[in-house]
């Protein structure tokens, strides 16, 4: 795609999470599309596996092995992306993890660990980058995955599902406040997607009824990781504290039985 409509040649953009799911696919249309892609998991396995993929096809890419949960890192992995890409351009952040325990057992530290990796590395992140922009007096876009449960109910996971409403809340305040910085911040909001996380939860959760969509087919990570491309390129320059909602159009649907 690089030199076509979606072109990122010449962008630096930092994938955090990019070592399975919608973060390799992420990654890897990026690559595609010219952005020398900077591939950061805390398993560096998988990182050097995305980065091989995208040089096999042809692109630039690095790997960088951190645990965003832990604020001492945050600040040098960023910096280390923006050595490597020469120049970082665009942060993507695909992190998050769900813990399911109804309400009444949750236990506090559970909660916190939710919170800490769907909604507070998601700040340190950000946060990092945008002062790192607004110093040089360089634009930036942000695009990070909230999900559906942050929209509505989430029963069985609520630490996760208030912490990505939260997350919502801080795009919508981060676009807002950096917007004069020339830094453009925007989600999108996934339901159910074909990864390995959401693999484990299908078998957990078997039997339970699940809203059907418009559009019958189980989401890929492709079918994030497109509108992701979309939101981080020019393509969606006058685009800002927005989020897409990437669920087959479920939450569409009339909740009630028709006769």
């Amino acid at each position: 795609m690089a030199g076509g409509l979606l072109d990122l040649a010449g962008r630096g953009a930092l994938v955090v999470g990019a070592g399975k799911g919608i973060g390799r696919a992420t990654a890897r249309m990026l690559g595609d599309a010219g952005a020398h892609t900077i591939v950061l998991d805390r398993h560096l396995d998988r990182a050097d596996a995305v980065v091989s993929e995208i040089r096999e096809a042809g692109g630039r890419a690095d790997a960088v092995c951190a645990d965003v949960t832990s604020l001492a890192g945050v600040a040098d992995a960023v910096a280390r992306a923006d050595r490597l890409s020469e120049r970082l351009d665009i942060l993507v952040n695909i992190t998050g993890s769900s813990t399911w325990i109804p309400l009444l057992e949750f236990d506090d530290a559970s909660w916190d660990r939710d919170f800490a990796v769907n909604l507070d590395q998601h700040l340190h992140v950000s946060r990092a980058a945008a002062k790192m922009w607004i110093e040089r007096g360089q634009p930036g876009v942000v695009c990070v995955v909230a999900s559906i449960s942050g929209l509505w109910s989430s029963t069985g996971h609520a630490a996760y599902g208030a912490a990505k409403a939260g997350l919502l809340s801080f795009v919508r305040t981060a676009a807002e406040e950096w917007w004069s910085s020339g830094i453009r911040v925007n989600a999108v909001v996934p339901g159910s997607v074909h990864t390995p996380r959401i693999e484990e939860t299908w078998v957990r959760e078997a039997g339970v009824p699940r809203s059907e969509e418009m559009l019958a087919r189980v989401a890929l990570p492709a079918d994030v990781a497109g509108p992701i491309a979309y939101l981080v390129s020019d393509l969606s320059s006058k685009v800002t504290g927005q989020a897409i909602v990437i669920d087959g159009g479920s939450s569409t649907r009339y909740p009630y039985a028709q006769a």
